[in-house]
């Protein structure tokens, strides 16, 4: 047992015994996809979890970035962050607009409001920030400065399922926010995704949008694309949904065992709750100063590796450093020095609902010396 490998995630998976009963209807119901009855039941149970007022489901994590920037006609520039998945950037590069890196704070990871502003040209028309590891960023002042330049703000909060600050969800900020329902993800619908929005006509114009542009039998209102969450996958969320809370808690045990065994260990730094924060515990990252623990972050990536406990190097390298992005000017090392210490450091530790004592034990066993 002991040998057994140990993943970075592991997916939340509803009972059989609990999904067959939805499938025999969906079956009897035949009516597969296409703003069905379980997409809708999915919609209103989001909005009453998440405490929002308009949730649009999707097929995938990706497409809500892509419709909301064509929901909100955003073009030119788009100031964004270095330190997330490619999903983010790619989503602007799609919409033929250019993003702007600007560095990230190093307690949090998320994009740094203090970079923003120098950053804005007479070309930016949103701020496209991620809530990194299911950290809230610092929306007030993000929005302070959106409302100062006439700025949209669009979160990639594909980390921030269920997050609040002090009572609030963190899905309430900006003008839209989006959500990945990932299989990796804390909540999942096998693959899927959602957009957050706060205006009844921006709901309308997004599932136009997700349903190639239809308004109605035969009304095109604009060049949409198929984004729609079939039947199966809302049933399976559902169902999700009523797991979730448990979950979340078991990764907070989680996310404690981590904490109190390496506390003391020197070279290792962790992330701490944030005051008024729900967290999720999506991850759990670790940052590795080489010359305070001996050993380099790729060194104890791989030791872990080879001994089957995977983690992740969760955001290395950075966004900037691809191929379709390093020869932007915004992209150079010089100007993302946080942002590069981060990512040449981190470690994302496995972190799931799952996760049993002995597999924390064993994990730690090839951390603490």
């Amino acid at each position: 047992m002991e040998n057994k490998g140990i993943t970075v995630t592991s997916p939340l998976l509803p009972s059989l015994d609990d999904f067959l009963p939805y499938l025999q209807d969906i079956w009897n119901r035949k009516w597969l996809t296409n703003n069905g009855y379980y997409h809708k039941e999915l919609e209103k149970a989001l909005c009453d979890y998440l405490k929002v007022p308009y949730v649009s489901l999707f097929t995938n994590g990706t497409l809500p970035l892509m419709c909301a920037l064509q929901a909100l006609r955003i073009t030119g520039e788009v100031i964004t962050t270095p330190y997330s998945f490619v999903a983010t950037t790619h989503s602007l590069w799609w919409n033929g607009i250019k993003p702007v890196f600007v560095d990230i704070d190093p307690e949090t990871c998320n994009i740094d409001p203090l970079k923003i502003e120098a950053a804005i040209t007479p070309k930016t028309t949103a701020i496209m920030p991620v809530h990194v590891y299911g950290k809230p960023c610092d929306t007030e002042r993000i929005q302070q400065i959106a409302d100062k330049y006439g700025l949209k703000v669009i979160y990639d909060a594909a980390h921030a399922f269920g997050v609040e600050v002090n009572g609030q969800s963190v899905l309430a900020a900006g003008d839209i926010s989006t959500l990945s329902f990932h299989a990796t993800k804390v909540y999942n619908t096998i693959e899927g995704g959602a957009l957050i929005c706060h205006d009844k006509k921006i709901k309308e114009r997004i599932d136009y949008l997700k349903n190639f542009g239809f308004a109605g039998e035969t009304t095109i209102i604009a060049p949409g694309i198929n984004g729609k969450m079939d039947e199966v996958r809302s049933a399976y969320g559902l169902i999700n949904l009523k797991q979730v809370d448990a979950a979340i808690e078991s990764r907070r045990q989680v996310a404690l065992q981590y904490r109190n065994a390496l506390q003391q260990v020197k070279g290792i730094r962790f992330m701490e709750d944030m005051l008024g924060v729900r967290h999720n515990y999506s991850y759990f990252p670790i940052f590795v100063d080489s010359q305070e623990y001996g050993m380099t972050r790729d060194e104890l990536y791989f030791k872990m590796k080879e001994n089957s406990v995977l983690g992740r190097r969760y955001f290395y390298p950075l966004i900037s450093e691809f191929s379709t992005y390093r020869g932007l000017e915004s992209a150079r090392p010089e100007n993302l020095p946080v942002a590069h210490r981060i990512a040449d450091s981190v470690i994302c530790l496995p972190m799931h609902h799952g996760i049993q004592k002995y597999e924390i034990e064993r994990i730690l066993s090839f951390i603490i010396r």
